[in-house]
């Protein structure tokens, strides 16, 4: 099992970081146009093997995508990162080209590989990725809705002062604040509904912590997080290369279901060796298909900036 990330930044990094301390791939190549960088974080990291025992090798180059042959996953990290009071539609300019870029000399080295798309805006560099590339949808994954569910999660547990492993949720939509869709009518604590815990209000303000939980650590920390989002990829790409049939909400390509049309948004996917083996249908409310409908219309116009 060979994983290729491109782009090693913080988030690419961590990427690395945590598919290596699993253990499951043989080989981990971290790419990155910096000359230099990603050798230096791969032997970083491949100092920490025999203290975090692991076996998966990881090598690092500078832009130099033969060295990514034959690699079963690959994840679309590339391009800049958010700066305090952006937001990721801001990003669309510099990274559609990056992303257009890196997929295409990915595919020239690895032509069966599996695309996991992290770069900002998410969503519209998922579907930018399937407009240029012509891969069928279960090979192309955005991961975002991943990650919101764990921010959702997290500011759940806050809420109900439970450990988080009692808690379980999911967040649909659109990866940008103003599009996501925490569903906290589903939202359990060990199956019990979170309503029967906590007010309508206090589940309003988790959801609206949640939206806005990448600006908040960009605010904090002046630059996009990448510990979480490093975490939530590796879970995808371990379910992929494992075939552990595990659901996520991701970024695919919709063609009719929750009554969308060509464009990539997150919904719940089963996740195995083939990609994406299956979009799950949940039942919504009247509320929760509004909200879905209005991130959609958010991403729509987001894609219209695209030169495709």
């Amino acid at each position: 099992m060979k994983v290729t990330i491109v782009g090693a930044g913080a988030v690419g990094a961590s990427c690395a970081d945590y598919i290596a301390s699993k253990n499951f791939a043989s080989e981990v190549v971290i790419l990155d146009i910096k000359e230099g960088v990603a050798e230096g974080k791969a032997m970083d990291l491949m100092q920490c093997a025999s203290l975090n025992g692991f076996d998966t090798r990881i090598i690092g180059s500078t832009n130099d995508y033969s060295k990514t042959a034959n690699s079963d996953i690959a994840v679309i990290t590339s391009g800049i990162p958010r700066k305090p009071g952006m937001t990721r539609e801001e990003l669309i300019g510099i990274n559609a080209g990056i992303v257009k870029s890196v997929a295409a000399s990915l595919l020239e080295h690895s032509p069966e590989v599996i695309l996991i798309v992290v770069s900002n805006p998410m969503d519209t560099m998922t579907y930018l990725v399937h407009k240029t590339t012509g891969l069928p949808k279960n090979r192309i994954i955005g991961m975002g809705g991943a990650l919101d569910s764990a921010r959702f999660k997290y500011r759940l547990a806050e809420a109900l002062e439970a450990p988080i492993s009692d808690v379980d949720g999911m967040v649909i939509g659109g990866h940008s604040d103003t599009g996501m869709v925490p569903l906290t009518r589903h939202a359990t604590r060990n199956s019990i509904k979170v309503s029967e815990f906590l007010s309508e209000d206090r589940m309003q303000q988790v959801a609206e912590d949640t939206k806005v939980g990448g600006a908040t650590l960009t605010k904090l920390l002046g630059t996009s997080a990448w510990y979480a989002p490093g975490a939530a990829v590796s879970g995808l790409v371990q379910a992929i290369a494992c075939d552990q049939k595990k659901i996520f909400p991701c970024s695919t390509l919709l063609e009719g279901e929750y009554g969308l049309n060509d464009l990539c948004i997150g919904v719940p996917v089963v996740l195995g060796r083939k990609g994406i083996e299956r979009i799950v249908a949940i039942e919504l409310n009247e509320a929760e298909k509004a909200k879905m409908q209005e991130s959609a219309a958010g991403v729509s116009k987001t894609n219209g900036l695209l030169d495709v």
